[in-house]
Formats: C-alpha cells, structure tokens, sequence
C-alpha cells in the first residue's frame, strides 16, 4: 500500500495557489479542470516528490468550508524552522503557534488548514524572537 494525497477544499483558487507555492514552496505536479462538474483539481508536492495535497476548487461555491474536528493537520518537515517561520511571517502568514522549542511551529492556510512545521532532525537551540513568542489564535 502507498498513501497518494489528501484532500483539501479551497474556496479562493489564487490565493491558496500562493500560499501552498509562493510562501510554502510546494510545487504543482498536475491540473484538472472538470468543467461538467464545474470543479478544479490541483496536485502539490515537495520538491522530492512525495505524498500530494490534492486542492479541490468547486467552481462559483459561495459555501464556507470548515475543518471537522476529526481532521487535525498537514505536516511538513523543514530544514530549518526559523528560518521558514520567517519568511512565512515575511510574506503575511500569521504563525499561530511559534517555534519556541526550535522543533514545531503551525500556521493556517486561506481556508484555515492547520499546517504543522517541523524541524528536520534535531530541535534547534531556542533563539528570540520565537522563544519569548505567544500563541496566536488556534491551530
């Protein structure tokens, strides 16, 4: 067995399509425009290549999607926490839970996709401005 992807609704096509590329540095792997069902499907991945996010647009839904509480979070490794906590802040992102340990970090999408970072290997050594940080809404 292999795990393909998850599944996730987006209600604005661009502006989801910057935060997963733009500001997380996922790369689109395919498109599918389904225009008699009126829906879009977009597969992201790392640049290995790995486990897709499979971003689904119903095309004119004015429907607001919610996380049900049995769905937790995305999990991304990263090669150094700080500095992604950076350049997401840098770019508007707002770092809902900062990484004071120098291991975990969240962040949310534009559809409010708990996103949780995570230090490859070891924990960095705590460092300001992220030690002294406090939570930010939820994640």
């Amino acid at each position: 067995m292999k795990f393909l992807h998850t599944m996730v609704r987006v209600n604005d096509l661009e502006l989801s399509l910057d935060f997963y590329i733009n500001k997380l540095g996922l790369i689109e792997t395919r498109r599918h425009d389904v225009p008699e069902g009126k829906f879009t499907l977009i597969f992201l991945a790392t640049a290995k290549g790995e486990a897709e996010i499979e971003l689904t647009h119903n095309w004119g839904s004015e429907e607001e999607y919610s996380c049900g509480r049995n769905f937790g979070h995305l999990a991304f490794e990263v090669d150094d926490i700080y500095q992604t906590c950076q350049h997401l802040q840098a770019s508007g992102v707002i770092i809902n839970r900062p990484p004071r340990c120098g291991k975990m970090a969240f962040v949310k999408s534009p559809d409010n996709v708990s996103i949780e970072l995570l230090q490859k290997g070891a924990a960095l050594a705590p460092q300001e401005p992220w030690s002294s940080m406090e939570n930010v809404g939820s994640w």
